[in-house]
């Protein structure tokens, strides 16, 4: 069955038509075509008739409509074009100018805050920095303020069974992204829905079904309000926010989709658990790359930028791809170390992976108590550890802000996907972690 699923992504356009069928199509197209262009008499024939049913100025209106509709088009895909590059130069310039941080933070600076009453699954930061907004196992989203720790706002889980009058999820949530213009804030979870709410006010917007799974993935495409879910029914959807709208779905992975990322490109990444691939979705051309790496289910992933990703297993791997290759430019094996009696020891699982897009700085979270820090070598060759930030708990979820100034930690008791551990000692929160970079620190000295 798996070979039959790479075999789609070589030979299929991604819908499962083979190239074999798309070339007749075009071969069908071009046919029709040249019969036509065979035909002068015909064709001018139909030109008369167009004559005769357009006055002059009917014909300077369509031609008129035509020019600016073609401008439109031009406008449209340079626009795309300069947003794409000027996030690529954004983050050139942000790595060159600011450099990586480098130092590990004082403990007595990070900052716990507390207000979920069970394991924290998810996180996502506002553009402006000003906000986080977390999810739960209690069902619940908190808006936190960054500067003063404090809780802005909160809407509330629902018990089992109130679906219907409830406002919210009433299952664990899995999964929650921001547009990158902070109108939009959407959240999945385990009863198959997806939930869109305004960032500011947390009103809730709308509800997209579809997914006959638990909702494990969102990203919207930078720049724009379109919205791709993955799931564990194995398939991705594309939605349009502002429209209220689903688009597509898209079908390729064995097993289910553990977690989605997106940036500027119509395209987005995902991690396929136990069919241990890692797929590229190319949304325009309707195809797919396939990637073959861990041992184990890969459960997390997370762009660094439009070309490569970082991703981490239960094999207790971390992953670095470029999308030039089918198999993994790094790998650090047993990164977060291993647990057991001595022979019977089992690697400490990745559950958590984040990048600071645009350079070459990524964090790993698991639940050896540290989130790791690494810095990737020349052309993304090599894992080097930077410094740990020692974390009781299940590290669910990792983000760094925009800036690089922060990274966010979600932790639990237990892991966001089941209940196979639960560490007592640990809190259920979100951690804030400062970080400090090498030239801030040598300008202090100055």
């Amino acid at each position: 069955e798996r070979e039959r699923g790479e075999n789609t992504s070589n030979a299929d356009d991604g819908k499962g038509r083979s190239k074999k069928f798309s070339k007749r199509m075009d071969e069908e197209i071009s046919s029709d075509s040249e019969n036509e262009s065979a035909d002068p008499n015909r064709k001018q024939q139909e030109n008369e008739d167009d004559e005769i049913e357009e006055t002059p100025q009917e014909k300077k209106l369509r031609l008129a409509k035509l020019y600016l509709e073609q401008l439109r088009e031009e406008e449209d895909k340079k626009a795309e074009q300069e947003s794409f590059e000027a996030d690529l130069i954004a983050g050139r310039l942000q790595d060159d100018v600011v450099g990586p941080p480098q130092l590990a933070p004082d403990p007595a600076e990070i900052r716990l805050l507390r207000g979920h009453k069970l394991p924290v699954t998810c996180l996502v930061i506002t553009p402006d920095e000003k906000y986080i907004f977390s999810a739960s196992k209690d069902c619940s989203i908190i808006k936190w303020e960054v500067e003063s720790g404090k809780k802005a706002q909160k809407i509330a889980g629902g018990r089992k069974g109130t679906e219907a009058r409830h406002v919210g999820h009433t299952a664990h949530v899995l999964c929650m992204a921001i547009s990158s213009d902070g109108k939009y804030l959407a959240s999945g979870d385990m009863n198959k829905l997806i939930m869109i709410w305004d960032p500011m006010t947390c009103k809730h917007l709308y509800k997209f079904k579809g997914h006959r799974d638990a909702v494990s993935g969102l990203a919207f495409r930078r720049g724009t309000h379109t919205l791709y879910s993955a799931s564990h029914d194995r398939s991705i959807k594309v939605w349009s926010v502002d429209e209220n709208a689903y688009v597509e779905t898209l079908f390729g992975h064995q097993d289910m989709i553990t977690g989605l990322d997106c940036l500027s490109r119509e395209r987005c990444v995902t991690a396929g658990g136990r069919d241990r691939t890692v797929r590229v979705w190319k949304i325009a051309e309707e195809s797919q790359l396939v990637f073959h790496g861990h041992e184990g289910s890969i459960d997390c992933i997370q762009l660094i930028n439009e070309e490569h990703m970082v991703t981490g297993g239960d094999d207790g791997s971390i992953s670095i791809w470029t999308v030039n290759k089918k198999k993994p430019v790094s790998t650090v094996k047993q990164a977060h170390g291993s647990h057991g009696n001595t022979g019977l020891e089992q690697p400490y699982w990745v559950s958590s992976v984040a990048a600071l897009h645009n350079s070459d700085i990524v964090a790993s979270g698991s639940h050896n108590s540290a989130v790791q820090l690494w810095k990737c070598g020349q052309g993304f060759r090599g894992l080097e550890p930077l410094f740990s930030v020692p974390m009781t708990g299940f590290v669910n979820s990792l983000k760094f802000s925009n800036s690089g100034k922060f990274l966010v930690a979600g932790v639990g008791q237990e892991h966001r996907l089941g209940r196979w551990w639960r560490i007592k000692e640990a809190r259920n929160g979100i951690y804030i972690i400062p970080l400090k970079r090498q030239a801030q620190e040598q300008e202090v000295v100055q």
